[in-house]
């Protein structure tokens, strides 16, 4: 297996609402919901940088698909860390997550590492880390 992950979804509760969360209050591009002709196939993917996808899907079509049964979402089985490349960027990411209607779990606040970081919840409960990292900038942030 190579090292790359091409595709992160996450399972929702409902689909038009998630699409709105990660559109229109965190600004994620996207063509939308595809695949509504196909019986639990509707899903809508965002472009992340690196060719990386974030894709969200109805736990209820994810669990069809995988053979799973249907759980509860654990906030603390993983995160997803969105870095960013200036300190700042920390607080007005947290602050337009929360206008989206997403749970600050915690404040921004200087880190063990020397960095700042603060967490939120989306509408789902997926954790989710926004860090500055002095030591880890994101790639498309180096000159």
């Amino acid at each position: 297996m190579k090292p790359r992950i091409s595709v992160l979804t996450l399972a929702v509760a409902d689909l038009e609402r998630a699409v709105g969360f990660y559109r229109d209050g965190l600004g994620l591009p996207t063509e939308g919901i595809v695949g509504r002709e196909f019986e639990h196939g509707a899903v809508a993917f965002f472009d992340l940088s690196g060719g990386l996808k974030l894709a969200v899907w109805a736990q209820d079509d994810l669990s069809h698909d995988s053979g799973l049964p249907k759980a509860a979402i654990s906030p603390t089985s993983f995160s997803i860390g969105h870095n960013v490349a200036r300190r700042e960027e920390v607080d007005e990411v947290i602050a337009q997550a929360r206008q989206a209607g997403a749970e600050i779990v915690k404040s921004p606040q200087d880190t063990f590492y020397g960095g700042y970081a603060a967490y939120f919840r989306d509408l789902d409960g997926h954790l989710w880390e926004v860090v500055w990292n002095p030591a880890n900038l994101p790639d498309d942030e180096h000159g």
